[in-house]
């Protein structure tokens, strides 16, 4: 957990640099707007994430340890193979999660939120889930198990390989030539990430494009097909805690509705996007049935809260920092209290880029149990021994969010239901 969390810290910067790059590039080179809410909603995601990783907020319901301890028929030999070995097992594992996280109903909960933008760029590469807390595919690591890698292998190569899958969400890398036939290029992920009808649910690799060529799942990128990113039923919301666990709520909504006891039961193991037939017209779900022509989910912001979100997502960025860099000297159960506090932030900010009226609420909550964190330790979480002076700024903070939410609520985002109302007021008159 530690070690994990002193990576993240080095990691953090660095996608954050390269995410603003990108950017910035497009932005400058190619005219293309700068879209800040879409970009800081996949960042936020990436908080949420790797904060649940460091907590370990999920279980195996068969771990590695026990298939090398019980089913390893060799032992490499602790060489540069072992980890080779390990980094190919992992490939091979990630495209069967993957590719079944695409065609089950209720595995694809755990991976809608990866396709949610409808921007392909680095910062969606950060985009990644938090509604899995049981782990059921650990039994695709078996090829490593039976040659008996170490399980601290495994734990070693596994970020890298994560992180090794971060560079090819861009739109700025055409065609890399031979490599087209060994790796996953942008070229492939494109397609991936696509909701053209000729690229659905193909490319699931990770770093060798292999395994889709073996199985059968490989799509090339076609010139005459421009990629159309996001899900055909779109999330429709910045908040990365809600995007998490929307169609796992369609799911238990169908279930429940449904008077097939039958399809109450194999919902769940349907291919993804099934419904049983009593609902479906009961209970419609807006779908994009035309790719090229369906409106982007982008509510308007002024440059004032734009600039204000940024500050909220900075401002989280170091509270996450200095979580990380002081796991141990926090401990346990006050990590998981840290933890939760950041998920907090993180839905309260992303329910403003939203343009929710309950944003303040949220917002106000969640500074309120701040402060009463800061009075009942007596600081934040010990830092005053390093920094004397960060409690009293954190808690200014804390004050000053509320208030800043309180403007943009009333003076904003009421705004949008004056104008609601004065339209639905002129339609009822004519």
């Amino acid at each position: 957990m530690e070690t994990y969390g002193k990576i993240l810290n080095i990691a953090m910067p660095i996608f954050l640099g390269l995410v603003l790059l990108e950017k910035l590039y497009g932005w400058f080179t190619k005219k293309e707007p700068f879209k800040t809410m879409d970009m800081l909603s996949s960042m936020t995601s990436g908080y949420t994430n790797i904060i649940k990783d460091v907590l370990g907020l999920s279980i195996s319901l068969l771990t590695y340890d026990y298939m090398v301890k019980h089913w390893a028929i060799y032992k490499v030999e602790s060489t540069i193979w072992v980890y080779i070995i390990a980094f190919i097992a992992l490939d091979f594992s990630g495209y069967w999660v993957h590719r079944l996280s695409h065609q089950i109903n209720f595995f694809w909960n755990k991976h809608a939120i990866h396709h949610s933008s409808e921007e392909f760029n680095l910062a969606c590469a950060l985009r990644q889930s938090i509604s899995t807390f049981v782990n059921l595919f650990t039994v695709f690591l078996l090829p490593a198990a039976l040659l008996g890698v170490d399980s601290k292998v495994i734990a070693t190569v596994a970020p890298l390989h994560l992180f090794a899958q971060f560079w090819y969400h861009t739109v700025y890398i055409r065609r890399m030539g031979f490599l087209e036939k060994i790796i996953v290029t942008p070229a492939h992920h494109r397609v991936h990430h696509a909701i053209n009808p000729e690229y659905l649910d193909k490319n699931h690799s990770q770093i060798f494009i292999i395994w889709d060529k073996l199985f059968g799942t490989f799509q090339d990128e076609l010139p005459n097909v421009p990629p159309v990113y996001g899900i055909t039923r779109p999330a429709s919301t910045w908040n990365p805690i809600k995007i998490n666990f929307q169609h796992l709520w369609l799911l238990i909504q169908d279930a429940y509705r449904t008077n097939n006891w039958r399809d109450k039961l194999r919902i769940w193991f349907m291919p993804t996007g099934w419904r049983p037939a009593d609902v479906i017209d009961k209970y419609p779900v807006h779908k994009i049935d035309d790719p090229y022509h369906f409106e982007k989910y982008a509510p308007k912001s002024s440059l004032l809260m734009q600039v204000w979100i940024w500050i909220q997502f900075l401002s989280t960025f170091v509270l996450v920092s200095y979580f990380f860099a002081n796991l141990a000297s926090i401990g346990s159960p006050n990590i998981f209290i840290y933890g939760g506090f950041i998920f907090l932030i993180v839905f309260s900010y992303t329910e403003l880029m939203d343009r929710n009226p309950y944003a303040l609420l949220y917002e106000t909550l969640k500074n309120i149990i701040g402060l009463v964190i800061i009075y009942q330790m007596g600081d934040w979480f010990g830092i005053d021994a390093k920094l004397p002076w960060a409690t009293t700024a954190i808690a200014a903070y804390f004050i000053l969010s509320t208030l800043v939410t309180a403007y943009f609520v009333w003076f904003d985002i009421r705004k949008d239901s004056i104008v609601n109302e004065i339209a639905f007021s002129e339609i009822a008159q004519s």
